[in-house]
């Protein structure tokens, strides 16, 4: 197997975004975020305010009933729909079906930062796939893809995963250990096996191709490791195929405009410290300095 490539402005440049035209909202895409729970209503906002910072031009939430009216006043740039929940706080059973509806609908769908995980979930996770054009997976809905592989395996452009050590460890049935011992493996077993473009995420981000290709990311910095930093990748990542880039330019793109927002954010605060809510408003700039809003 090849060496992985360095994720810089180099290669970011041989994986360009598409031009920004002068249109309106529409011509910069349709995104709908599923996420959010009783306990982590916050995760929505997060991911929904750095899918817009990214560029993305129609905005819908979905999430728990019980978070819905506080989001849309958060969040007054988006359609907020809140359904039923269980007991547990997350999604009840009966929304598997208006998801998918809404889903099928969208342009971009990114799902699961914040999502309690139920007895919904694998139902949701293979919906999803099985539904959506372009799909950005996080959190809980990863721990339900095993017993949905083929459901993702057989989409026409590939989804894009984003798990953390122990997720991979889910996606792959095995340890988080032999994740952490052997990162670039596990991408490309995870990449192979779901056929999708997958983060590992780590001090060292690798972005990992169904055909093996390795991407790595030396980081922004330790002050990214903060509550709700992988809901603003998420939405990120999501914004940046919603205004029309292909799975791997916006993972590419949104690996390196988290850690470079991460980074400038130490430049300013210091390295550690600031918040995740504060990671979306660096990402314009980012995005200007690298070519990414031509």
């Amino acid at each position: 197997m090849n060496e992985p490539l360095a994720l810089d402005p180099d290669t970011l440049r041989k994986h360009p975004l598409p031009p920004i035209g002068s249109g309106d909202k529409d011509d910069r895409g349709s995104i709908l975020i599923i996420a959010g729970s009783r306990e982590v209503a916050g995760a929505a906002l997060l991911t929904a305010t750095a899918a817009m910072r990214a560029g993305a031009g129609r905005l819908q939430i979905v999430t728990v009933e019980s978070a819905a009216t506080a989001l849309s006043v958060s969040m007054p740039e988006a359609m907020v729909t809140g359904l039923a929940e269980g007991r547990d706080g997350g999604f009840a059973p009966s929304t598997v079906k208006p998801l998918a509806a809404l889903a099928a609908k969208a342009e971009v769908v990114v799902a699961g930062p914040g999502l309690r995980g139920n007895s919904s979930t694998a139902d949701l996770a293979a919906a999803l796939a099985r539904d959506c054009s372009k799909l950005v997976l996080d959190a809980a809905l990863l721990h339900a893809l095993p017993a949905r592989r083929s459901d993702v395996a057989r989409k026409k452009t590939p989804a894009i995963l984003l798990p953390h050590a122990g997720e991979m460890a889910s996606l792959l049935g095995c340890s988080e250990e032999e994740v952490e011992a052997d990162p670039v493996g596990a991408g490309r077993r995870c990449a192979d096996r779901y056929d999708s473009m997958t983060l590992v995420k780590g001090v060292q981000s690798h972005v990992v191709t169904p055909d093996g290709q390795v991407f790595r990311y030396r980081g922004g910095g330790p002050g990214l490791g903060v509550s709700g930093s992988g809901d603003t990748l998420a939405g990120i990542v999501g914004g940046l195929l919603a205004r029309g880039a292909d799975p791997l330019s916006a993972l590419l793109w949104g690996v390196w405009c988290h850690g470079e927002a991460g980074r400038r954010l130490g430049d300013k605060i210091g390295t550690l410290g600031y918040l995740a809510r504060e990671i979306p408003d660096e990402v314009p700039g980012v995005l200007r300095d690298n070519g990414g809003l031509s």
